[in-house]
């Protein structure tokens, strides 16, 4: 029977780096069992994974993609109709007219955004301002949603012609029915696959009634050390060459940044029923897909600042997947009280992992099939594999 829940555990290492950095350019972090560890965000986590394009990355699944951004309408609208020639203020009044309707009153507090953020006063004769296509926040588009509206934008267009009068009765028209408009574009792909791969995975919240929600299927935690923080204040020189040539010793800039080095616990889980859902309902094929890819992922894509000074690449040595119904755990709490770092590191938190685990069976039962990949020779964990093999065997707890 395929599992309703696919949970991925992994122990990462990373030595001198800054992988994630705060709004005052310091590492993110968490206070946790008493002591404060080096923090991971989930948010760039997920950015990194989202954005990979090499081996096993999302890009090679069957799917839409998706597009976040404050720009998706002046890029995917916009500019390829201007490109055929359409009167690009026609163009544009009709996107922005559409886009209203579909943010609905998302747009309204997008467009106050916007012009508080600029400075500028509100219309003091309470005019409409002319509709823009680009958006105050981002915003999460499939590529069917948005080969649907520049379709629909071309024939407005082409409908009214320079009368922007009748292209806003157009559009109100073509528009009105709200439902009608958004069977329409769930036609174009099954399920919520019109809001693309990454909606359906990472989802996506709307206020409109137009664009249906997506609720996330892949729910991913923070990664926090294992242990209390390690925190270096690097300094560092920049020489200017062409002074040092004259024989002037000074530096041509002096400054320092922050590093950390630790072994992460990270953890995400895989609502399968949602997966599915989301991904159409039907075939579970793609969605076993999208779990293969997301093991290898988890555990070779690595997030980072300062990657041309750092070089923050790492690969997990350990990666653990538990298959079941039950309701999903953490297994951070195996590190409520902070591994000691000195010694074998790595020696005592797979120790840590595999007791809470025994003590978590103990007193819930025995409620997941597990299976890991691990640098480590010893049996901490059931199921040793090969990372390929791993992969291939949480696919098959979703797909078959």
């Amino acid at each position: 029977m395929p599992a309703k829940f696919v949970q991925i555990h992994t122990l990462t290492n990373y030595p001198a780096s800054l992988l994630n950095r705060d709004d005052a350019g310091f590492a993110k972090r968490m206070p946790f069992g008493g002591a404060v560890r080096t923090r991971i965000s989930s948010q760039c986590l997920k950015r990194h994974w989202r954005v990979y394009t090499g081996e096993h990355s999302l890009a090679t699944v069957d799917a839409p993609s998706t597009v976040r951004s404050r720009v998706a309408f002046e890029r995917h609208l916009v500019q390829p109709l201007v490109a055929e020639n359409l009167p690009e203020g026609t163009v544009t009044a009709a996107v922005g007219k559409i886009v209203s309707i579909i943010l609905g009153s998302e747009a309204k507090q997008e467009k106050a955004a916007g012009r508080k953020a600029r400075g500028e006063a509100p219309n003091s004769q309470g005019q409409a301002e002319p509709p823009k296509a680009a958006t105050a926040q981002v915003t999460v588009l499939g590529m069917p949603e948005l080969e649907y509206l520049r379709g629909l934008t071309r024939e407005v267009v082409q409908a009214a012609g320079d009368d922007v009068q009748r292209l806003e009765q157009i559009v109100d028209e073509r528009m009105r029915d709200q439902r009608e408009l958004r069977e329409n574009i769930r036609a174009l792909m099954p399920g919520s696959l019109e809001a693309g791969l990454g909606a359906a995975l990472f989802g996506r919240m709307v206020t409109g009634d137009v664009l249906s929600r997506c609720d996330a299927a892949i729910h991913v935690a923070h990664a926090i050390t294992v242990h209390a923080q390690m925190t270096e204040s690097d300094y560092f020189t920049a020489i200017d060459d062409l002074v040092r040539e004259e024989g002037d010793q000074g530096s041509g800039h002096i400054n320092s940044a922050e590093l950390t080095s630790g072994l992460f616990y990270g953890y995400l889980v895989i609502d399968v029923d949602g997966l599915v859902a989301n991904l159409g309902g039907g075939d579970r094929t793609l969605a076993g897909d999208v779990a293969e890819r997301l093991v290898h992922i988890v555990a070779t894509v690595s997030p980072g600042a300062k990657k041309g000074s750092t070089a923050p690449y790492a690969y997990s040595h350990l990666v653990l997947v538990e298959s079941g119904k039950a309701q999903p755990r953490t297994l951070q709490n195996a590190f409520l009280d902070p591994v000691r770092a000195d010694g074998d590191l790595v020696a005592r938190t797979y120790s840590a992992m595999r007791d809470h685990l025994a003590d978590l069976d103990a007193m819930y039962g025995k409620n997941e099939m597990r299976a890991h990949a691990g640098l480590r020779s010893e049996p901490y964990f059931e199921q040793k594999m090969s990372l390929s093999e791993l992969a291939c065997w949480t696919m098959r707890q979703v797909a078959e």
